[in-house]
């Protein structure tokens, strides 16, 4: 390859360089791109904070940001404990756990069964974490997980009958934290406990929450407009969440040290935003992949968007003071409507959350009931069937050795029958009485009178 380039040069020349304006060009796109990607990376986290020996419990610790989350905390020393949909002997999740313990080189990464659409599962593993005594170490939550309904598909309810948005992206972190809250109270006076929220500003554009019963309804219901109520849900929860806690006194009458934090960490390039962008379609996917260079240039990184929350767990200022604050590209902002800390508002939803959510149990509850009851039924049903088809097999066993034993008979008798014109039948009937043979007597007493 050199020689053909040398021999060029030789023979030919050294080419004309473009002229000044044509690489006047070049530079200046280079630097407007340049700019534009450095522009959307966003802020980088510059705080640090001892992570070795604190308890970190994750939602949506598996994907996207929250992955990200997982990995620059893990890296730090942090015990994870991810709640994930699928059970942790899925051996995707099994891979998963053990690359990320590979990666960061930290093997206390964990993972628990919680199903986000699932009251009932929520229950099940927030009571099995509270009962516990002495209370189980718990330093922070970072609630990642959420979900959404890609644009022109239709309204989605979970197997409980929720709609899903709502339900994952609001009502699960409510019913978690409100079975959570007495672990929480229950922490040592000089732990730092963080509970974290996933922010997003569509919130804004949310319509006003009331009592939360409009995210319950069919009519002009659209996915943006319920993905944005769920989040505007979900800031004046975890404003009232805070005072909550604040109310609490404790018994060494020292201070509450758990405070809430929101993180909004901007536009990524997670599974999420590829879900809305592409619509949840074929085409859509490959539109996107044709223009994926401008979600490059346009969008964070998961790991971009992680250094919002890395911020919240580390910065050594949020430790102290107020709790109830918003974080976005790694500094405080403020709230963008005033609603969000209404008390008004949240005591509505609230306590409206709280009779949805007993509603849905109550009925979940009496549905677990019949069916462990239709099952026990069914059981008993069958279990005459079994018996009734056993004692057939048993039947059948018999039946085929009392013919196996009658062929054998008959067998026997020919036999006999043809050696008695050579042996004194007298004396073959006294053998067969003075013998052990299987025979009846009655049979024998018939063919010894044929005989005789």
């Amino acid at each position: 390859m050199p020689l053909p380039i040398i021999a060029e040069f030789l023979w030919k020349g050294i080419p004309s360089f473009p002229n000044g304006w044509t690489i006047l060009k070049v530079v200046l796109a280079i630097a407007v791109v340049a700019l534009i990607k450095w522009s959307s990376k966003g802020a980088s986290n510059t705080s640090e904070r001892q992570m070795h020996g604190k308890i970190v419990m994750i939602t949506g610790g598996t994907s996207g940001i929250g992955a990200a989350t997982a990995l620059g905390l893990a890296e730090r020393g942090a015990q994870l404990v991810l709640l994930v949909h699928q059970s942790p002997k899925d051996i995707f999740l099994v891979d998963y756990i053990e690359d990320l313990r590979e990666r960061s080189g930290n093997e206390l990464i964990y993972a628990e069964q919680v199903d986000l659409s699932s009251l009932y599962s929520i229950r099940q593993f927030a009571t099995k974490w509270i009962d516990n005594a002495p209370p189980r170490r718990l330093d922070m939550i970072i609630l990642c997980g959420s979900t959404l309904t890609p644009p022109g598909k239709p309204r989605v309810l979970t197997d409980e009958g929720i709609e899903e948005t709502w339900m994952v992206n609001y009502l699960a972190n409510f019913h978690l934290l409100s079975i959570l809250s007495p672990a929480i109270r229950a922490q040592p006076p000089d732990r730092d406990i963080r509970i974290i929220f996933a922010h997003c500003s569509s919130y804004i554009r949310s319509p006003p929450i009331e009592d939360g019963s409009e995210a319950m309804k069919k009519k002009e219901w659209t996915p943006s407009k319920a993905y944005a109520r769920s989040k505007l849900a979900l800031t004046i929860f975890g404003q009232a969440f805070q005072k909550h806690l604040d109310a609490y006194k404790r018994p060494d009458g020292l201070p509450m040290n758990a405070r809430v934090i929101f993180v909004d960490p901007g536009y990524s390039r997670t599974p999420g935003m590829r879900r809305w962008l592409t619509r949840g379609t074929l085409w859509g996917l490959g539109v996107y992949l044709i223009l994926w260079q401008n979600a490059w240039l346009f969008l964070k990184s998961s790991e971009g968007g992680a250094q919002s929350f890395l911020y919240a767990a580390m910065e050594a200022t949020l430790g102290r003071g107020a709790g109830g604050k918003m974080i976005k590209e790694c500094q405080e902002v403020n709230y963008a409507r005033a609603d969000v800390k209404d008390e008004k508002s949240a005591k509505k939803l609230w306590e409206s959350s709280e009779k949805l959510i007993e509603r849905v149990e109550r009925e979940e509850a009496v549905k677990r009931a019949l069916q462990k009851k239709e099952k026990e039924e069914l059981g008993k049903s069958q279990a005459p069937k079994v018996q009734a088809s056993a004692t057939s097999a048993t039947d059948t066993k018999k039946g085929e050795m009392k013919r196996r034993n009658e062929n054998m008979r008959s067998i026997a008798q020919a036999l006999i029958i043809e050696a008695l014109a050579v042996v004194r039948p007298i004396t073959i009937m006294k053998f067969l009485r003075d013998s052990n043979f299987i025979w009846q007597r009655d049979s024998i007493k018939q063919w010894e009178a044929e005989v005789v």
